[in-house]
């Protein structure tokens, strides 16, 4: 059973949030893979990882460093999943139509942007159509921290609870 969780991006944008998930996704030992919509992004993607903060380091390569084998986190324009990683990132227009083999599938979507906004809420439609896929709606309150504000699909997501960090 694949977890798709729907981050909607009010108060912050995908470059501040992003790096705060894949260190959570890290510290539960999980490999994850960072797909973005367009090949030219990756370089300013990986260097705002590189500088997110100075006390955080969050290794991570694409096809450009070679050696997926030893990259905790994978940035790719396409579907490709060279790390074995199991968490999926879609970013800045990114689509994946192939869950298999993934624990959770992150789609973030900014509330400034009405294309993306359109591709969610489709998204969420297909999710929720598609066997073997749970989905999870997720905004940001106003001290920062992620309440789910609905959930739909097959089964009930494994985590309980309301909120999460």
């Amino acid at each position: 059973m694949t977890e798709v969780l729907f981050y909607h991006l009010e108060r912050a944008s995908a470059q501040d949030v992003l790096p705060v998930l894949l260190l959570k996704t890290l510290e539960r030992g999980w490999r994850a893979v960072v797909q973005v919509g367009r090949e030219d992004m990756l370089p300013d993607l990986s260097k705002a990882l590189w500088s997110w903060r100075d006390d955080e380091f969050l290794p991570h390569g694409s096809a450009e460093d070679g050696h997926p084998e030893h990259q905790p986190i994978w940035l790719t324009s396409g579907d490709d999943a060279p790390n074995g990683a199991t968490v999926r990132f879609l970013v800045e227009g990114a689509d994946c139509t192939n869950t298999s083999g993934l624990e959770r599938l992150i789609v973030m979507f900014e509330a400034r942007d009405e294309d993306a906004l359109a591709r969610a809420r489709q998204k969420w439609k297909d999710v929720c159509a598609t066997p073997g896929l749970t989905a999870t709606y997720w905004q940001q309150d106003e001290r920062g921290r992620w309440i789910k504000k609905a959930e739909g699909g097959n089964a009930k997501p494994q985590e309980d609870g309301s909120s999460h960090e």
